[in-house]
């Protein structure tokens, strides 16, 4: 069903002493949509993303995932649910090549975790699927290349790539295009809308512009709550959106949208 609720959060809160920075926050997180959460500096976007990976444990409220209540479980369980977070198994390795690095996250994901020891017989059967997961994000002429030689834009590919060798139900982006000049934004964007296709993510995200092009539902965040919700064409005429953003964004929402 495409319908259905993959993730779902049920008045979520967070306080950090006397500092509410999650307030009564309800998401419904729909299979095979690509989910934005978007919202000005110290909205709370980072928090959520830490209370659903158990980084940091809910004040108050419910987690739930595939219709079960996740709420008191670790961190390495919920991974093993299938919820991964990008930069939770991603940190690349810099002086290992770039299919060496997807070959690592294959292993993790087979449970062969860090057993360097094995055959190179036995790692190389890994070899096929790695190419096949560099293809999926434009990366297989870059294999043989050491992780560190990449650009910017090519690295978050690959984090990408690692990412996906983990199998995820729902895959969590958080900034994925922080930090990038324009070229490598439009890339990244582009390969977010390729593997999303046909995957669930949920994404933390401050360029409207890079949602606008690839989110099928946007949650827009500010001190903490949900102020509005819905496809991009509701949320950028939200007036509470436009003031959030105070003005700047207002400009964003206008150019994102024509």
């Amino acid at each position: 069903m495409a319908d259905e609720i993959i993730l779902e959060t049920r008045e979520l809160i967070k306080e950090f002493k006397g500092f509410v920075a999650v307030n009564d926050v309800n998401l419904k997180v729909r299979r095979g949509e690509i989910h934005a959460l978007i919202g000005p500096n110290g909205a709370g976007k980072t928090t959520v993303f830490n209370l659903l990976t158990k980084f940091l444990i809910p004040t108050r409220g419910q987690i739930l995932f595939n219709g079960r209540d996740i709420t008191g479980e670790r961190s390495a369980q919920i991974a093993r649910r299938g919820i991964v977070r990008s930069f939770q198994i991603s940190a690349t390795f810099p002086n290992l090549s770039v299919i060496e690095n997807v070959r690592i996250a294959l292993q993790r994901g087979a449970g062969m975790s860090m057993q360097f020891w094995r055959s190179e017989r036995v790692l190389d059967s890994l070899n096929d699927r790695a190419m096949q997961l560099l293809a999926e994000v434009d990366l297989q002429d870059m294999s043989h290349l050491m992780a560190v030689e990449l650009p910017y834009g090519r690295k978050r590919a690959l984090e990408i790539a690692t990412t996906l060798a983990m199998e995820p139900e729902l895959m969590l982006l958080d900034e994925p295009t922080q930090g990038m000049g324009h070229e490598d934004v439009d890339r990244v964007t582009q390969l977010i809308k390729k593997v999303g296709a046909n995957r669930t993510i949920l994404m933390v995200e401050h360029n409207m512009n890079v949602v606008s092009k690839i989110a099928d539902t946007i949650s827009v965040l500010q001190r903490g709550q949900v102020i509005a919700e819905g496809p991009y064409a509701v949320v950028s005429q939200n007036p509470q959106v436009l003031e959030a953003y105070m003005g700047t964004a207002e400009n964003q929402l206008e150019g994102a949208h024509g």
